[in-house]
């Protein structure tokens, strides 16, 4: 549950800065790695919303969730297209293969990513200290770099 925490505060980092902008509704595209249907993927679906909601982004009133599910490498690949196309405010992945898809697409929405074991020798970031400006990660050891 740490984990999910802990990529709650991640998100609302980037959307929190942005929030002088008045009552526009924020827009987070969301690619999971896993299967819509698994019974944890969609526990940490729902305390990632709680955890926003804790932060006072309630998905309908000022922030808009858009969800997409894993699948095969080229089902990935056409979500990361989509989601980045709908040009979100920042992107949450969950596993390598969306993040790296997602990173492909986009190098300047802010992606919130986590359940990467190895983002340097995924090439995903250059250094775990400085992921770089538009890529944050969240562990489940509790660590978070932003």
């Amino acid at each position: 549950m740490r984990f999910i925490t802990l990529l709650g505060d991640a998100t609302a980092w980037p959307l929190a800065a942005g929030a002088q902008q008045g009552n526009r509704v924020r827009r987070i595209g969301v690619l999971m790695g896993g299967d819509e249907n698994d019974p944890e993927q969609k526990r940490r679906l729902s305390a990632f919303t709680q955890a926003l909601a804790g932060f006072g982004w309630t998905e309908g009133r000022n922030v808009q969730i858009d969800l997409r599910w894993g699948g095969d490498a080229n089902r990935i690949r056409a979500h990361a297209r989509e989601l980045v196309g709908s040009q979100p405010d920042i992107i949450v992945t969950a596993a390598t293969p969306p993040t790296v898809a997602v990173q492909r697409e986009t190098r300047t929405i802010p992606i919130v990513f986590a359940n990467v074991s190895d983002p340097v020798a995924q090439r995903i970031v250059a250094r775990l200290d400085r992921p770089s400006v538009c890529l944050t990660y969240s562990t489940e050891r509790g660590e978070l770099t932003v």
